[in-house]
């Protein structure tokens, strides 16, 4: 599904043209995001949060208005919230645009580093996006842990059709990842969802697995799913592939392999239009047995994240572990509706 974005661009450069005593005046925002980014790294973002506290807006010759502010929390156990707000929207308001970002620190050793954007512009088009990573110790294992995740919404104002993204990345310290992804998107009378992860358990087992799946509103629906197991040259894969015609016919086949480790493959299936196999190859194995972005990739692109740093503690004072609770959000207003999704 396209982006909203290349046919519905307008001259950005007389939204905002006066500058403010502190500097030039936030830049508006005017288009969605593109779909199928996955997670932004940390210079994507580019997250510049400021030492003093600003809270300025202004209006400009066209009527448009802008804000910018800062700040910074404090809070129980250490707790501190470094975070920058600005935002505008046009002088009729059909157009409108916010970021925020922080970065969040506790005595336990918590830090978490953050973006959000959200907007609409004078097509209707309306949209939402959030970026955050997080560095902690996990509970059980005692290992410092970094997660990552995105989030995506964006609506047409021209036709049915919008979409919503999820994505997540898990890692330890001793090779554990866990990776991730719902989508979601409709276009007129179509719609679609895809869902798929992985799992490496940092001693060679690795879980993979993909479904996806579309209808339309006349009642076709049609999708195609997979899963794999695999340890030391052993394992499976099996999958299947599926069809619904208005009537409610179904077509399916359905297959599998499983791998012996000893150069022999046992591949089967079947299907409903009376196709079946069942044979034994001669055939290597192949598989990925860890992430081909992995801890020390994710530790290196993190660099902002590693060097947020926290509050001091006095002496004497040790913060109150509770891994269960969730850090306070940012300040943020509501961003603006956005299509539901079925996937959460």
């Amino acid at each position: 599904m396209p982006a909203y974005s290349s046919r519905r661009q307008w001259k950005q450069q007389n939204f905002y043209p006066r500058c403010t005593p502190r500097g030039p005046a936030p830049q508006s925002r005017d288009t969605p995001p593109k779909r199928d980014t996955g997670i932004a790294s940390e210079k994507e973002w580019g997250i510049n949060l400021l030492d003093e506290a600003v809270k300025e807006s202004g209006t400009n010759e066209d009527g448009s208005t802008w804000y910018r502010e800062s700040g910074d929390d404090r809070g129980d156990n250490g707790y501190r919230c470094r975070w920058a707000r600005m935002g505008g929207q046009s002088h009729d308001g059909t157009t409108e645009w916010k970021e925020t970002w922080w970065e969040k620190s506790d005595w336990t050793g918590y830090k978490e580093l953050g973006a959000e954007k959200s907007g609409k512009n004078g097509e209707g088009d309306s949209w939402w996006e959030k970026w955050k990573e997080v560095l902690y110790q996990d509970e059980w294992s005692n290992l410092a842990r970094i997660e990552r995740s995105a989030e995506k919404q964006a609506k047409s104002g021209a036709e049915n059709a919008g979409w919503y993204e999820k994505w997540w990345e898990k890692y330890d310290a001793k090779g554990w990842t866990e990776k991730g992804a719902h989508k979601y998107g409709r276009l007129n009378e179509q719609s679609w969802w895809e869902r798929w992860g992985e799992h490496y358990d940092g001693r060679g087992f690795v879980l993979k697995w993909t479904d996806k799946w579309a209808e339309t509103d006349l009642g076709t629906k049609w999708g195609d799913k997979w899963e794999e197991k695999f340890f030391a040259g052993i394992g499976s894969r099996q999958g299947e592939t599926w069809h619904v015609s208005p009537g409610g016919d179904r077509w399916s086949r359905t297959w599998g392999e499983e791998h012996f480790g000893n150069g022999k493959v046992h591949k089967y299936g079947k299907s409903t239009t009376g196709e079946s196999w069942d044979l034994v190859v001669d055939e290597e194995t192949y598989y990925e047995a860890e992430p081909h972005y992995g801890w020390a990739d994710v530790v290196g692109d993190s660099t902002q994240l590693l060097s947020i740093q926290p509050v001091e503690r006095p002496p004497g004072v040790y913060p109150t572990i509770d891994f269960s609770a969730s850090s306070p959000a940012p300040p943020s207003d509501d961003p603006p509706g956005m299509p539901p999704s079925p996937l959460e």
